[in-house]
């Protein structure tokens, strides 16, 4: 038994890492299970495969009627690139309208395979024919509502995931039933604080004991105070939840729409508008004849007048408060949730209204508004602008990414003081922390100019190193690269790729850096990237591809020599190149 225990783990080890090699004749067409049912068009991938959230779409290929897709379920994992993807099964809820006999659908998904030779495959199409019948209206009968706390510790009906990285592995953990729940009360916790760093802004902060003044909460007792603070923050309750819901109703339309470029970019553009307004270049104001409506010249003593107050602080506050509670709301039209919209912003009212039932119970007072005041309204700019360049960090070209940055660390450093004369430790704190700022901003500053001249002007290490590799590489154009191996008598290195390919960033960042494949590349090969998907099409025919990535070895008269795909470890791509 002791001689079979070395053999026996050997022959565990090599199987999970056969387990983790990806299927090589996965077929997008016949791997990917379709089927309609229940009102849903369902798709199903086996084990060690996945489908990207971002290119599936439902739509009528013609006929009477329309057809609408609905909004798509919780993915399951994230990939390399923080797309959105699901495992094993998903239903995608459709309804529709006038539709009579038997409705085409044409279905797009995109399926990805995983692990070493793991392929993404460009998004397919298939059509699908469903009974008009069997598709549920546009307005279906209301259901009883469920509470979003009952919707977070439903375990998610998935199959079990395939063997994968150690990211994907983690994503998958933390969208399971318990990391729901987690997840829910930690995005609570966020829009709570948000709501009292929102009651610090200018706007807000100097209004809290007047306010309080005027319901008459001081001077009448602890318990009065308490209960006249308690009516107040319900009426801001009743604003910003329906401000919830109305957001949340609009963003069940937007399904994997809220993940594509053409609504990233312009939310950006908003965040940074806000910022803006956070920075004090304009501000976000209700015309003054509706102000003064609104903020009467009566006192409003009592419950009902406290109730009143707090329904009409939330546009009294709109100046600053604006860009806070713009954020959270674009967040909640993403998700769709109408019962977990209107519950964040609840929780946002309740966190504004910490400050207001602690001086309404206690006539607390409050430090003055000032300096520091303005210095926080102006952090709060920062962190918006900075969520706005977050925001299309992968729908933008690397330079424009690192362009954004650079301003990003430049506002702060103004923020910061960079300036100002420093003259306490605070000061001086501040500006050591704005100086930095500018020191990150001009290497930023350089990286965009590298990406977008392609030329290297400072040494690079770590995960941008396939960048540096890249720089020297040919990019597109495969007919020079073949003359110029013709020229030094080189063999013709083609690594096909696509923007939206999770297993081509993994190449990119695992595989050519490796020091032996570089050397290999240098002495014998013309290296080229070629983007098949969207800038050079033309070839995707001529060369067959079919997946992505794919790399292709080729002599000097562009004759193949041998191709392989999918991402690969470093020493598989070693013995790949040498022909072993």
């Amino acid at each position: 038994m002791r001689a079979l225990t070395p053999i026996f783990l050997s022959l565990c080890v090599a199987a999970t890492a056969w387990a983790q090699r990806a299927d090589p004749n996965f077929d997008p067409m016949k791997d990917v299970s379709l089927r309609f049912e229940k009102g849903a068009v369902v798709l199903g991938v086996p084990v060690g495969a996945h489908l990207k959230a971002s290119f599936m779409d439902v739509k009528k290929q013609a006929g009477p009627g329309t057809l609408k897709m609905g909004k798509l379920p919780p993915t399951t994992a994230k990939d390399e690139l923080g797309d959105g993807i699901w495992h094993g099964q998903v239903k995608v809820p459709v309804s529709g309208e006038g539709l009579s006999g038997t409705v085409t659908l044409q279905v797009t998904y995109q399926p990805c395979t995983e692990g070493e030779g793991g392929v993404c495959f460009p998004p397919t199409t298939r059509s699908l024919d469903v009974r008009a019948s069997d598709i549920p209206p546009e307005k279906p009968a209301e259901k009883l509502p469920v509470s979003p706390l009952d919707k977070a510790t439903e375990a998610p009906k998935v199959e079990a995931a395939p063997m994968a990285a150690p990211s994907v592995l983690m994503a998958q953990t933390a969208t399971s039933a318990p990391g729901t729940h987690t997840g829910l009360l930690l995005s609570l916790l966020l829009v709570f604080l948000a709501g009292m760093a929102a009651s610090l802004t200018p706007c807000v902060y100097p209004m809290i004991p007047i306010t309080m003044a005027i319901v008459g909460a001081k001077g009448g007792g602890k318990a009065r105070g308490f209960a006249l603070s308690v009516a107040l923050v319900l009426g801001m309750a009743v604003t910003y939840t329906t401000l919830g819901v109305l957001a949340a109703k609009s963003g069940a339309a937007f399904g994997a729409f809220a993940q594509k470029p053409a609504f990233l970019i312009p939310v950006s553009v908003l965040f940074a508008a806000f910022a803006l307004s956070l920075f004090g270049a304009f501000e976000i104001a209700l015309p003054p004849s509706l102000a003064m409506k609104l903020q009467g010249d009566g006192s409003r003593k009592g419950f009902g007048g406290a109730f009143v107050m707090g329904l009409v602080l939330g546009p009294l506050s709109a100046p600053c408060v604006g860009p806070v509670i713009g954020t959270v709301l674009v967040g909640i039209a993403q998700q769709g949730d109408v019962w977990l919209g209107g519950l964040q912003l609840f929780v946002f009212s309740l966190g504004m209204g910490v400050l207001f039932m602690t001086v309404g119970t206690f006539s607390a007072a409050l430090p003055r508004s000032g300096e520091w005041l303005t210095r926080f309204k102006q952090i709060m700019g920062l962190v918006v602008l900075g969520f706005a360049a977050w925001n299309v960090r992968l729908v933008v070209p690397e330079w424009a990414n690192f362009t954004m940055w650079t301003l990003v660390m430049l506002a702060g450093s103004a923020v910061f003081g960079l300036f100002e004369a420093a003259d306490d430790l605070v000061g001086q704190f501040r500006k050591s922390l704005a100086i930095l700022m500018v020191a990150f901003a001009v290497l930023l500053g350089v990286r965009a100019t590298e990406t977008f001249l392609r030329v290297e002007l400072l040494p690079r290490g770590g995960a941008a190193a396939a960048q540096e590799d890249h720089a020297g590489w040919m990019a597109q154009d495969l007919e020079g690269a073949l003359v110029k191996a013709k020229a030094e008598r080189k063999l013709v290195l083609v690594d096909i790729y696509a923007e939206w390919c999770a297993q081509c960033k993994e190449l990119d960042e695992k595989t050519w850096p490796d020091a032996g494949v570089k050397q290999w590349i240098a002495q014998n090969a013309v290296a080229i990237r070629i983007d098949t998907d969207a800038q050079r099409k033309d070839l995707a025919a001529k060369l067959q591809i079919r997946s992505y990535p794919t790399v292709i070895l080729m002599d000097a008269e562009g004759k193949e020599l041998r191709r392989i795909l999918g991402f690969q470890k470093p020493e598989t791509m070693k013995a790949w190149l040498e022909g072993k």
